[in-house]
């Protein structure tokens, strides 16, 4: 090994190492959802007319009560039979940040839940972790079942949120699928392709997100999405996570698409995959 590689390696295990387990772990989970109160250029004027929801919990990961806040926007035409679909989002911006996906979720027939998890928007504040996340979720789709106990309902995630999607979706025996868009097969995986990626800190990381140990115990149909052109999240790591899943699936890579206009440039390509997938009219 090249004395600068290694001096660089032994340099970067020592700062880490420094820091201490819990100021690690806090680097990790800033890092990773990078919470905020914000959403993204005009996204916030897309979520104009949606339904403020709050959904009230005790939390038995911060043995506190929690708080979150979501947005509803109910089918077209809703029938009493028109499926609704949990939105987790991923890193970085607020719920409303998300509002133009709803929309287009909405314009393929479902009634669209997304929420903020704690530390994001007005959900209760705090530094989000993998298993509050976990936790927010599984607050959410008990929600939307109880609100909603005779309509199907499916779960959708972007990125972050396409983790958070798979681990709800193994815990649950209630959905009706699964579309998860953007995401990976775990963060050390996802790690490992960034510029310092040949650093060994995968034993370091605490949020795992370990998608791909947990996607074949989907027990519903499950519709995996890329953009061929996201460079944040390579496709390989998509097509990994699609290929450990068992039962009913389909991939679809979407071409121009990016992290963040697949939905868009790939409208026609998706609604056929959803409608063809879940069965749906």
């Amino acid at each position: 090994m090249p004395r600068r590689l290694l001096a660089a390696l032994l340099a970067a295990l020592i700062v880490l190492l420094s820091w201490g387990c819990a100021t690690l772990d806090e680097k990790q989970r800033t890092w990773i959802f990078q919470p905020s109160d914000r959403a993204w250029g005009s996204s916030a004027a897309e979520a104009r007319g949606m339904d403020d929801v709050w959904i009230d919990f005790p939390s038995r990961v911060t043995g506190a009560p929690s708080r979150l806040h979501g947005l509803w926007l109910e089918a077209d035409h809703a029938r009493p039979d028109a499926p609704v679909l949990l939105y987790l989002h991923g890193a970085r911006w607020n719920v409303e940040g998300s509002s133009g996906r709803m929309r287009r979720m909405q314009e393929m027939g479902f009634g669209v839940l997304a929420i903020d998890y704690r530390g994001f928007g007005k959900s209760t504040p705090g530094l989000p972790s993998e298993d509050t996340a976990y936790e927010d979720a599984r607050a959410a789709w008990d929600w939307l079942a109880a609100r909603y106990p005779q309509r199907p309902r499916y779960i959708f995630g972007h990125s972050l949120g396409g983790a958070i999607a798979i681990d709800l979706a193994t815990k649950v025996d209630d959905e009706k699928g699964t579309i998860v868009e953007g995401t990976f097969t775990s963060i050390p995986d996802l790690a490992s392709t960034f510029e310092w990626g040949w650093l060994p800190i995968g034993p370091l990381i605490t949020q795992r997100f370990d998608s791909i140990d947990k996607v074949a115990k989907i027990g519903s149909p499950l519709l995996v999405v890329h953009g061929a052109k996201d460079s944040l999240i390579r496709t390989d790591l998509a097509r990994r996570l699609y290929d450990a899943a068992g039962g009913r699936k389909r991939f679809l890579l979407v071409e121009g698409g990016s992290h963040f206009s697949t939905m868009t440039v790939g409208r026609a390509q998706y609604r056929e995959a959803v409608q063809q997938l879940f069965s749906l009219r």
